[in-house]
C-alpha cells in the first residue's frame, strides 16, 4: 500500500498534462474548422462548440485542470493559500473543457450561455494563474526563484494584454503565455516537491 501511494504521490501529473497540451495546442488546429487559425484563434475556440475534433482540447482542459488540482494538494500542503489558489486555477481550466467557447463560424448554431460561462471560467483561469504565480514568490527559498516568480506573473500579465489589445494575433499570444506558464510550474512544483522531501529527511533525523 505504501509502495502504491508513493507512485501516487511521485507520479509527475503536471509534466505529463502539460506535454499533453502542449501537442494538442500546437498540433489540432491542423485537424480543425477550416477557417482556424493558430494565429488569431485561441485553444478555447479549438474547443468550440461544434466544431469538429473539439472533444479533444476539451479532454486536455480537464485533465490538465485535474492534474493541478493533484499536484497542489499532493505537494502545497503546508502553503494553503497557493494550494487553494492553484486548485481554482485547475478547476478553472475543468469547467473551461466542460462549458465551450463559441464557433468562429457564425452560422454555426450555439449556445450563448454556455459561451458566456466558459468566458467567467476562462478569466478565472488567468487571474489565478498570475496570483498563484507572484504569491509563489513568497513560499520559495532562493532570491532568484522569488524573481523567476514574480517575471513570469508579470509576463502572464503582459500577453493578456497584448491578448486585448492585438486580438489579430491571439493565437500566438496565448499559446506563448501558456508555454512558458506552463513550464514554470513545472519547475516550480519540483522545487516545493524537493523542499518537501529535505523536511522529511531532516525531521527523520
Amino acid at each position: 500500500m505504501n509502495r502504491i501511494k508513493k507512485a501516487l504521490t511521485d507520479f509527475k501529473y503536471i509534466l505529463y498534462a502539460s506535454l499533453l497540451l502542449f501537442i494538442v495546442m500546437l498540433a489540432l488546429p491542423f485537424f480543425s474548422a477550416e477557417s482556424y487559425s493558430i494565429i488569431k484563434n485561441t485553444t478555447s475556440q479549438l474547443g468550440a462548440q461544434n466544431t469538429v475534433n473539439a472533444w479533444i482540447m476539451n479532454v486536455t482542459f480537464i485533465i490538465v485542470g485535474v492534474s493541478c488540482i493533484a499536484e497542489a494538494w499532493l505537494h502545497l500542503k503546508q502553503f494553503w493559500f497557493q494550494k487553494i489558489v492553484l486548485s481554482i486555477f485547475g478547476l478553472g481550466l475543468i469547467f473551461t473543457g466542460l462549458f465551450s467557447h463559441a464557433p468562429i463560424t457564425d452560422t454555426v448554431f450555439f449556445n450563448p450561455i454556455e459561451d458566456q460561462l466558459h468566458s467567467v471560467f476562462a478569466s478565472a483561469v488567468g487571474f489565478s494563474f498570475i496570483i498563484y504565480a507572484i504569491s509563489s514568490a513568497f513560499i520559495e527559498n532562493k532570491k532568484t526563484n522569488r524573481i523567476l516568480d514574480l517575471s513570469v506573473g508579470l509576463s502572464a500579465t503582459a500577453l493578456s494584454l497584448l491578448m486585448l489589445f492585438y486580438p489579430d494575433f491571439l493565437g500566438i499570444w496565448q499559446r506563448t503565455m501558456f508555454i512558458i506558464s506552463f513550464i514554470w510550474l513545472i519547475f516550480m512544483l519540483e522545487r516545493i516537491k524537493n523542499l518537501d522531501k529535505n523536511v522529511l529527511h531532516h525531521n527523520q533525523k
